[in-house]
């Protein structure tokens, strides 16, 4: 499959730079994080204005988006189409099951927990693999045929595996690249 090869030819690559100890992206992982309370402050504020009708919030609301822009301008250098949303939408949502999985843990539901972290991971898993050139028209693969298969494979039955124990596909292969490249405890 031309797909399997693309990601297993990129894997490889990442490999190499990684060993090399040219690429590190410690620093991005910790920015991405740092993003995604961003966007969550965006969405605390928007909540808030509301639930008051202080306009007060709607400012604070802009200033922390221009702040979140400005930083995510640091990880995304230069995209096409609507990558830019994308990656800004993977991690929104990548945070908010994370935290939904942290409520589901502290009412003691280890396998919901479990489940909605897998699925955190895996979105995050998806803004590495668009933004570190996982992109249509560069000699690699299709961005959204990825991201739709990966979806479809990963989240249409109701009984899924644990995200480690899942058969090798793309999202799969993606973890082992994030792991080994995004690597918070590089110095």
């Amino acid at each position: 499959m031309a797909q399997e090869k693309e990601v297993e030819d990129f894997m490889r690559k990442v490999d190499k730079v990684v060993k090399e100890n040219k690429l590190d992206l410690s620093s991005d992982e910790d920015l991405s994080i740092g993003i995604m309370n961003l966007i969550s402050i965006e969405e605390h504020l928007f909540f808030t204005a509301q639930k008051t009708g202080k306009d007060s919030y709607l400012t604070l609301l802009n200033e922390v988006r221009e702040i979140r822009k400005v930083m995510l301008k640091k990880i995304i250098k230069e995209y096409e189409g609507e990558v830019w949303c994308i990656s800004k939408h993977l991690l929104a949502a990548s945070m908010r099951l994370m935290e939904v999985g942290t409520k589901a843990l502290n009412k003691g539901d280890m396998n919901g927990a479990k489940e909605l972290f897998a699925k955190s991971y895996d979105l995050y898993t998806l803004f590495w693999a668009v933004n570190l050139g996982m992109k249509e028209g560069k000699g690699k693969a299709d961005v959204k045929q990825v991201v739709s298969e990966s979806l479809k494979e990963n989240y249409t039955t109701k009984d899924l595996p644990p995200a480690e124990e899942s058969k090798p596909g793309f999202l799969a292969k993606m973890r082992e690249v994030v792991k080994k490249a995004v690597d918070c405890c590089l110095e």
